[in-house]
C-alpha cells in the first residue's frame, strides 16, 4: 500500500531545511570532549576533503561525525521514508559512496580518519575511550 507524506511539499521542504550539516548535537557533543580531553582542533576544513568535522592538524588526524541515517550506519535508529523511496534510496547511497572516497582520499594524503556515529554519542564513556585512543597515538 503507498503511503503519502501527510506533509505538504511546503512543509517537508521547511522542515528539511532545518536539518543541519554543521553544529549538530552529536558534534557538539564530540567536540566538547575532544576540547576536555585537552586536544584542540580545527573545524570544517574546506581543503580537505569531505570537509571533517574536526580537524588535528598536527596529528593528521581527522573526525566525521555522522549521523545514522543521512550516512546509512545500519544501526536500526532510523526509517527509511515510506515515500519516494527511489529517490532516498539513490540520494543515501550516494552520500555513502562520497563518503567512501573522501576516506580513501585523506588516507592516501596521509591523514588517518575516525567516524564517530550519532548513535554512538549515547555512551559517553566509551566515547571518551574511543576520542582517546584513536588522538593519543601519534
Amino acid at each position: 500500500m503507498l503511503r503519502y507524506d501527510p506533509l505538504t511539499p511546503e512543509q517537508r521542504s521547511e522542515r528539511m531545511s532545518r536539518v543541519r550539516a554543521a553544529d549538530t548535537k552529536p558534534e557538539m557533543l564530540v567536540r566538547r570532549m575532544a576540547h576536555a580531553l585537552g586536544f584542540r582542533y580545527r573545524l570544517h576544513v574546506k581543503t580537505l576533503p569531505g570537509c571533517p568535522d574536526l580537524v588535528f592538524s598536527s596529528r593528521r588526524k581527522v573526525i566525521f561525525v555522522h549521523g545514522c541515517f543521512w550516512h546509512q550506519h545500519g544501526c536500526g535508529r532510523y526509517r527509511m521514508p515510506r515515500t519516494r523511496k527511489r529517490f532516498w534510496n539513490k540520494k543515501l547511497k550516494t552520500n555513502v559512496q562520497r563518503d567512501a572516497e573522501n576516506y580513501n582520499q585523506l588516507a592516501g594524503a596521509g591523514w588517518e580518519v575516525l567516524v564517530v556515529w550519532e548513535c554512538e554519542v549515547a555512551d559517553p564513556v566509551r566515547l571518551v575511550g574511543t576520542l582517546t585512543s584513536f588522538l593519543r597515538c601519534v
